[in-house]
């Protein structure tokens, strides 16, 4: 059966799957259509009223020789089609307003398949993941994620890409192998699903051990090691706390780059095309960690430019990426499993010379970007500014050697989330896991909503957002690690020896874009308590009950101590009272010391998070939301008998 959608002058074929009416849109914009068909599978209201949810496969047709698409990496090793385009596939899904909304669609960058826009709504255990407390739905965004990654493991229920394949052509793979118990073996899908080796005997097959990630890696002699199927096993095993590296030949590998075309088509679709089953007028992306890098990457190569060149975002959050990119433009990629470093040179929007490659360049400022460049904040936990692979995110801010200050482009907003690890750990805090110290509850989600209505309001209204907040070289708030004015706790190891991180490969420039190069490692300086002094302070920091930090070093049970826990931060909490500190011999004053009452806190508390409200940071709707918290850590801490918030 068919009909035609109204304003619409397509129609639209509806077959019958196993008693399931399945819509398939299909387009007639012939040379240019980059979105061929959308296909909705399942539809379903959701639980937020005056919104529903589409799910389905969305289908590309590419020009190779396009302009905007001669970056991508082996895409002329694709069989075309008889129009001589490439074609693939993706899932997709989108949140939508059944009437109305405010005309702007952001695109979900999913991070292994999972949908990243959640920490808007702050998604807790129990509720409805697509809606969580509502916060963008009550704002009237629609939702778009298609999948772009081509190696997530198959049943998982991600969101993935159907690449082809580049035909006839052979490339290396390379994947981190890390364990925390001696192990045998070690299975290659686990982290690299999509790649079998084509010649596990050959001598492109090699495995290297290391310490850190920053030492040179050892080769292992190849009689003690082999690839079976999809396992690498090595005499004696895998050692905890070693960082493994295994390299193999494959064949006609994914042409991963077409991720880098997904995510532009289905903006430019919903922004441009009068048939859309998500229009907007504006068109955002958000892309957190992985994605947040995908995200620079995307920028970097002139994505936001689509085949008619027309821009594709007006506006861009790259959440906790740091400097770095993803690894996905290559032979071989492996964008989910991802590689030892992931920095890469240009790290800052503006283009400035690199001495290590002889390069000017920026990332928004190269001959493929510099036309079509959005409104784009950079927000960065302290992990960024400390994790050993390579993120560096003090290089967004600063020359490439880290000497000088660097000023942001007039569309480019930084800013650091101080004390805060890459995302937010539980609360309460649980007992010390995988690292010396337990993991960081700071909740930075509240500051991350404001700055989106900034950013949306930047675009929409022509109204200038906050501005950045991070540490400074100027004014000694960004320190070299060595210089970290960091207290001496009692059981808890000093970050001033954490290694730097190197950087990754860029094929776009001389000497691979300085690949391996070590990277300055500068972080935020900290005041006596341990808790960071520049960028956006939260209570938790600005009045705090704890040290936070952006660094947590490996548990002795799992072996590498002195290498950090990924991603993770530590939550180190003050003393009870005088007399515990003293015992303790800990420097940092007790919570007694500091306040005289619970009252006298939270009235700092909220003291504070009004002027970051004045501020824009956060919004007046979640002050409430700041303060309850923070008498529920007051009564974690001070033992205390905890009631609800609202009975103080």
């Amino acid at each position: 059966m068919s009909f035609t959608l109204p304003g619409s002058r397509f129609r639209v074929r509806v077959p019958v799957r196993f008693g399931v009416p399945v819509l398939l849109f299909a387009f007639a914009a012939a040379a240019h259509a980059e979105v061929t068909r959308v296909e909705v599978l399942k539809r379903s209201d959701l639980s937020y009223a005056g919104y529903e949810k589409l799910e389905g496969r969305v289908y590309f047709a590419v020009d190779p020789a396009g302009r905007r698409n001669a970056v991508i990496v082996d895409l002329d090793a694709a069989p075309p089609n008889a129009q001589g385009r490439v074609e693939f596939s993706a899932d997709f899904y989108a949140l939508r307003p059944k009437t109305g909304g405010n005309g702007v669609a952001i695109v979900d960058v999913v991070n292994r398949g999972n949908r990243v826009t959640r920490m808007f709504n702050r998604v807790t255990a129990g509720s409805d993941p697509d809606v969580g407390d509502g916060f963008l739905l009550r704002r009237g965004f629609t939702v778009i994620a298609v999948g772009w990654e081509f190696d997530l493991p198959a049943g998982g229920g991600g969101l993935r890409i159907q690449a082809p394949a580049a035909q006839g052509v052979t490339g290396i793979v390379r994947t981190l192998i890390e364990v925390d118990r001696r192990a045998p073996t070690y299975r290659l899908a686990d982290d690299v699903p999509a790649y079998a080796p084509s010649d596990p005997d050959g001598p492109d097959s090699v495995l290297t051990v290391r310490d850190r990630l920053s030492d040179a890696p050892q080769t292992i002699p190849r009689s003690q090691w082999r690839i079976a199927g999809d396992a690498v096993s090595l005499d004696g095993g895998f050692e905890p706390g070693r960082v493994y590296e295994a390299a193999y030949e494959v064949a006609n590998p994914p042409i991963a780059g077409l991720g880098l075309a997904a995510v532009r088509d289905i903006a430019s679709w919903a922004k441009h095309s009068a048939d859309a089953v998500t229009p907007a007028k504006y068109v955002y992306a958000f892309g957190q960690s992985q994605t947040g890098r995908f995200l620079r990457e995307f920028l970097y190569l002139g994505f936001n430019a689509d085949e008619r060149e027309r821009l594709v975002f007006d506006g861009v959050i790259a959440h906790i990426a740091g400097a770095a990119r993803i690894d996905i433009n290559r032979r071989g990629s492996t964008p989910t499993a991802g590689n030892a470093f992931v920095g890469t040179f240009p790290f800052a929007d503006r283009a400035d010379r690199d001495a290590v490659t002889g390069a000017t360049e920026g990332l928004l400022e190269n001959d493929r970007a510099r036309r079509h460049q959005p409104k784009l904040f950079l927000t960065n936990s302290s992990v960024e500014y400390w994790i050993d692979t390579g993120r560096a995110a003090a290089l967004v801010h600063t020359t490439p050697d880290g000497m000088r200050d660097a000023a942001l482009g007039d569309n480019v907003r930084a800013y650091l989330f101080a004390g805060a690890q890459h995302t937010p750990g539980p609360f309460p805090p649980p007992a010390a896991g995988r690292g010396q110290q337990r993991a960081n509850p700071l909740d930075y989600t509240l500051s991350l909503r404001a700055l989106l209505v900034a950013l949306d309001r930047w675009v929409r209204e022509g109204t200038a957002p906050p501005p950045s907040r991070h540490p400074r070289l100027a004014d000694r708030t960004l320190v070299r690690a060595q210089d970290l004015a960091f207290p001496a706790i009692p059981g808890v190891q000093s970050p001033r020896a954490v290694a730097p991180g190197r950087r990754a490969f860029n094929g776009l420039l001389p000497a691979s874009g300085g690949e391996g190069a070590v990277q300055p490692l500068l972080v935020s300086q900290t005041d006596a308590d341990g808790n960071e002094v520049a960028g956006i302070r939260l209570s938790e920091v600005a009045v705090p009950l704890a040290t936070y930090t952006g660094w947590n070093f490996r548990n002795p049970e799992i072996g590498g101590t002195a290498r950090l826990v990924g991603n993770t931060g530590s939550y180190i909490p003050f003393a009870r009272t005088q007399a515990e500190r003293d015992a303790r011999r800990d420097p940092r004053p007790s919570i007694e010391e500091r306040y005289p009452s619970r009252g006298a806190y939270l009235a700092k508390v909220r003291e504070v998070t009004d002027a970051l409200v004045r501020d824009r940071y956060v919004l007046a709707e979640d002050v409430d939301t700041v303060v309850n918290r923070g008498y529920e850590h007051w009564e974690l801490l001070t033992r205390t008998t905890t009631t609800s918030a609202s009975a103080r």
